[in-house]
């Protein structure tokens, strides 16, 4: 027998707001007892309902099982900024440039998109938590601008379109005299991740996956052709599992000390009334991510989405243990107030209702982890802080490959060599944080 337990289950700190904002949920199913099933996916976000709808369409009539640890969208689906991002975006680089076969990552984030506008049509996800508006690189000084015109430069060899906004055109769009320049691109959904999340595990529970909540899974172990899936409660006997659930691949002992577990962190403000919204100016509805990768992502979400409101988003930390800290939440907070002020002073005083850390796997050679890991069992994780996009690249191919498939995304994943090997864990952690610290206040402006 073949064993492999968890050292961990998620740590959450702080509301995942976006699921905050949206309708209360029924009372969730926890798994009790025994069952069967012909495929068991390990975690409930983007991957895993990503790979459970994936199994459907390539198996018609499998007994499918999802097992989430916490509530659905209430761990990384819920707190994350909700760009599903069509274009190169390597938060490694200077201007978010890939340096690998950009027109290839293209194409496949494009596949995610449609996977997902897929996902809305069939279930009929309310069309607000999807919305293809494009979104705006946002630049705060000459020294960005000029980070704006060579990503621009490159989107152009690649054949790709952009517009630059000049100032004026960014206080139009946000009501902030802030931004010097920004560049649109027309390809990513702004999502209502939370929003879009339940709706898809809403849409595959009609159609016969059973979503266990609250369960988180404890161990896997193998005998002869099959896996017993234990959870607190009950177990779930099947030929096939998929670990979807991103970081904590390491909790069962896979890729160890081979991935970074960095928290960012995010504030939302309360809802603005009337006045509040005439004093800001702008659109109702818009997304700004920083030129420098190290800035401050924002933005303006409406009643649509869940109010109207505003969210701030920088502060980064790397903790191998995964789990982030109050105090960091704290001063990540205090952070969030300063970055609001400067963008709007004219609704400086706008009270944050929410704050919250979400967690996200990277590796320092930017791979993920598609793969078989054993017997019929497969790995759909490390998603290099892209998960709205990649991580449902990566429970799609893992599906594929569950089901004896293979494609494009099989092969790409395939080929990619395993993440690099961390240093030792004290240096890799003081080094990480130092790193990020300084990358933070070289992008103070942003």
């Amino acid at each position: 027998m073949t064993t492999y337990a968890a050292r961990r289950t998620p740590v959450h700190l702080g509301p995942a707001a976006w699921s905050v904002l949206l309708p209360g949920q029924p009372a969730p199913e926890v798994l009790t007892g025994d069952l069967g099933a012909d495929f068991v996916l390990v975690g409930g976000g983007f991957a895993g309902l990503s790979a459970a709808r994936r199994l459907q369409q390539l198996n018609p009539g499998a007994r499918i099982v999802v097992l989430e640890a916490t509530r659905i969208a209430e761990g990384a689906s819920g707190r994350n900024s909700g760009f599903m991002i069509d274009l190169p975006h390597d938060l490694t680089s200077d201007d978010y440039a890939g340096a690998g076969d950009d027109r290839s990552v293209i194409a496949m984030n494009r596949q995610a998109i449609a996977f997902a506008r897929g996902a809305v049509e069939e279930y009929d996800i309310d069309r607000n938590y999807f919305d293809p508006a494009g979104k705006v690189n946002g630049a705060a000084s000459a020294a960005t601008d000029a980070l704006n015109r060579s990503y621009a430069e490159h989107l152009a060899s690649l054949g790709e379109a952009s517009e630059r906004l000049d100032a004026k055109a960014m206080q139009e769009l946000t009501g902030s005299r802030h931004y010097v320049s920004g560049l649109y691109t027309p390809g990513t959904v702004m999502l209502q991740p939370a929003g879009y999340v339940r709706g898809l595990a809403a849409g595959l529970r009609r159609a016969g996956v059973a979503v266990y909540e609250n369960t988180p899974v404890t161990a896997l172990a193998r005998s002869g052709g099959s896996w017993t899936v234990t959870t607190p409660n009950g177990r779930v006997q099947a030929g096939r599992v998929i670990l979807t659930n991103n970081g904590h691949l390491e909790s069962f002992g896979f890729a160890k000390n081979r991935l970074m577990h960095v928290f960012l962190f995010a504030s939302m403000s309360v809802e603005m009334d009337a006045a509040t919204c005439a004093r800001l100016g702008g659109a109702p509805r818009w997304g700004i991510t920083p030129s420098d990768p190290m800035g401050t992502t924002m933005r303006r979400i409406d009643s649509g989405q869940g109010g109207n409101r505003i969210i701030t988003r920088t502060c980064a930390t790397f903790e191998p243990g995964m789990e982030p800290r109050e105090a960091t939440l704290r001063r990540a907070a205090r952070v969030h107030r300063q970055k609001f002020a400067e963008r709007f002073p004219q609704i400086a005083d706008l009270p944050m209702e929410h704050s919250w850390a979400g967690h996200l796997c990277l590796s320092q050679n930017s791979v993920s982890v598609m793969k078989p890991l054993d017997e019929g069992l497969w790995a759909a994780c490390v998603c290099n802080g892209l998960g709205t996009a990649r991580s449902t690249l990566t429970g799609m191919a893992a599906a594929e490959l569950a089901s004896g498939q293979t494609s494009n995304l099989t092969k790409h994943f395939l080929q990619e060599p395993a993440p690099k090997k961390l240093p030792p864990k004290h240096f890799s952690t003081i080094g990480a944080n130092i790193f990020l610290r300084y990358k933070e206040h070289k992008a103070t402006a942003e």
